[in-house]
């Protein structure tokens, strides 16, 4: 009973100190906002007693608050609340009839201690928010989540505890599953390219010093990657402690273990404690939280009642509103143009006011898939490579059947098992040569989405005379005869691969590309890539504990790149590029079997693929018949 008692008291105490943070606040006009008043800077206060910055925001006619209970609309962000990038929600939202927050996240800006990346105080700060919010005089006691990226994070994040007045969450790219398996891990390497870019960003933010913030400006990132791996206090990063720390940590905390359960960058071991509420999961085939965008859905909607939604673009990260990714074009109807305001708010519309909006999905599922166009040239310079909506009610599709293409000698892919008994092929891959990447499921400063797998000077790593990546000798190619009909892909895609190595650990790589073939407008053909992804032979196993191989020995792996939906049109070709590297994507494999992330030195292996009838490698294919 005493504990009780006490326990009451506590709670009593942190409520009156939170409202008394806010009641200093005076309502106040927003500049260049009409009909719009806010409380700026209003501390909230967290259970461990840091206080955090919120905006917020009313709908208003003649300078003062409407008097209706109103729902909100809430975002958790570490890219400074008042920054432009917000400002036309805050427009938007209001004008429709919400109230809006926008919060700095835990030492960000305006908030009170120190950031880290993911971290796993979040969850409680989301959920504390979420509550004291519902709570306000205006508000109906409807508390909604939007955002993209980091902004979708805190959503996750929130929802793991639970919190009463969390109401629906519209999710965009963003919320991944498991941060071992993608976006800051893949298959055992680590996402150099997106953490790395992501820092050198954010670290200014940091710096209070205004000289030593300009001297940070003037680093440029892509000079630093010849230098990695990182050590501490040895680069731009030790200018933020704080930055620096958890980097190192991601990089050479390789197994999976209760680092990566910790609920900031994990959902998985969250899942059965989530806010059971409605939930739009958005992602685009180049977006490199795809993976976990789809899992999300299919967990959370296969242990929930209230309904999930999955919504599939051509996208890049936060492309949403584009027609194309990288240097291809999918059409006009491949984007939603006011998704950052009006699409998201139709859903809020009908999630929280029960609003019949006729241009939201009708089933659970909505995909695009990609490929349907002419190939021309646009104005642009872009390839047209069109495309389609689908709505289903079911991933994978029903009528999608798993077919295995095999590699053969010469680089051939069919649909027929080998029966060469003996056949390999072995190339060398030299870490201090690594192959560059060109696109596919990044994000950050290294380039996404589609692009013509050739090099160019405007790519990390790529060196004259800019060759195709099909000429390199470190690259294995296996692809199709130009296909005599059109084949339509679309779901999850596997790869069997046998393999072996003169090292005690490397890396193969997998990438699925369109080939089309020479044209007016493209004279050389165009090689689109489609997806990709890595494993580090030393996680061949899994995520659990590094097991490093015995030379020459051969291993049958699995690799599974991230779902994709496109149509191989006739005359194409389906190619499978095998290799052992995508720098600056992912960091690269010394191939001497150092602690990850520490190693001093680097030597070649040579790396073999075997496609014989003893060790069949293949990909798994989801083949979807083409409607007329």
């Amino acid at each position: 009973m005493k504990y009780n008692i006490f326990s009451c008291f506590i709670t009593i105490l942190f409520l009156q100190s939170t409202i008394a943070c806010s009641q200093v606040k005076k309502l106040e006009a927003v500049e260049g906002v009409q009909n719009v008043i806010a409380k700026k800077n209003v501390m909230i206060l967290t259970k461990d007693g840091i206080r955090l910055a919120t905006d917020i925001y009313y709908p208003a006619q003649t300078g003062k608050a409407i008097s209706d209970k109103l729902p909100i609309l809430l975002q958790r962000t570490p890219y400074g609340k008042t920054t432009e990038r917000y400002q036309s929600a805050i427009q938007s939202f209001t004008k429709r009839g919400y109230i809006v927050a926008l919060q700095d996240l835990r030492g960000r800006y305006d908030s009170e201690g120190v950031f880290t990346k993911y971290s796993p105080f979040e969850a409680s700060d989301g959920a504390s928010t979420v509550e004291w919010l519902a709570q306000l005089p205006k508000s109906n006691g409807k508390v909604g989540m939007w955002g993209t990226s980091y902004g979708a994070h805190t959503q996750a994040d929130a929802a793991k505890l639970n919190p009463n007045g969390l109401s629906a969450m519209v999710m965009n790219m963003g919320g991944m599953t498991n941060a071992w398996d993608h976006a800051v891990r893949q298959g055992g390497a680590f996402e150099l390219g997106r953490e790395l870019t992501w820092a050198f960003k954010q670290i200014p933010a940091e710096i209070k010093d205004p000289v030593v913030q300009a001297h940070f400006k003037k680093e440029n990132i892509n000079d630093w990657y010849s230098a990695w791996p990182f050590r501490k206090g040895l680069s731009p990063l030790s200018i933020a402690p704080n930055f620096e720390q958890y980097i190192l940590e991601e990089l050479t905390h390789t197994d999976y273990d209760d680092f990566w359960k910790k609920s900031g960058i994990n959902w998985v071991e969250y899942y059965d404690q989530t806010a059971d509420v409605p939930m739009v999961h958005v992602g685009g085939w180049y977006d490199i939280f795809l993976r976990g965008t789809i899992q999300n859905f299919q967990e959370l909607k296969q242990r929930q009642s209230t309904p999930k939604w999955l919504i599939i673009g051509p996208w890049t990260h936060g492309g949403n509103h584009k027609t194309f990714a990288g240097d291809v074009d999918f059409g006009n109807s491949a984007a939603i143009p006011d998704f950052r305001t009006g699409y998201q708010l139709d859903w809020f519309d009908y999630l929280l006011k029960n609003k019949t909006i006729e241009r939201l999905p009708k089933l659970p599922i909505q995909l695009f898939v990609m490929g349907t166009g002419d190939g021309s040239k646009t104005p642009e310079g872009k390839l047209n490579h069109g495309g389609y909506w689908l709505e289903t009610a079911e991933w994978p599709l029903k009528e999608m059947e798993a077919i295995s293409y095999y590699f053969h000698e010469d680089g051939l892919l069919n649909t027929s098992s080998p029966t060469e008994k003996e056949q390999a092929t072995t190339f060398t891959f030299d870490p201090t040569n690594p192959v560059p990447t060109l696109g596919g499921n990044v994000s950050a400063r290294v380039k996404d989405g589609g692009f013509d797998q050739r090099e160019r000077p405007d790519f990390i790593g790529s060196k004259p005379p800019y060759l195709p990546l099909k000429s390199r000798a470190d690259i294995v190619v296996f692809q199709t005869e130009p296909l005599e009909g059109a084949v339509q892909v679309i779901g999850p895609i596997k790869v069997r691969l046998y393999c072996s190595s003169s090292a005690v650990d490397t890396d193969f790589t997998i990438k699925l590309v369109d080939v089309y073939p020479p044209s007016e407008d493209f004279p050389s053909g165009f090689d689109l890539n489609l997806t990709d992804a890595i494993v580090r032979m030393s996680y061949r196993n899994g995520r659990k504990t590094r097991d490093l191989i015995e030379p020459h020995k051969i291993y049958d792996i699995s690799i599974e790149p991230f779902p994709t939906a496109n149509v191989f049109k006739k005359g194409h070709r389906i190619r499978v590029d095998i290799s052992s590297s995508s720098f600056p994507r992912w960091d690269v494999n010394p191939n001497t079997g150092e602690p990850l992330g520490k190693h001093r030195k680097m030597i070649p292996a040579d790396n073999t693929i075997y496609h014989s009838s003893a060790y069949p490698s293949h990909i798994i294919l989801p083949i979807v018949p083409l409607k007329n």
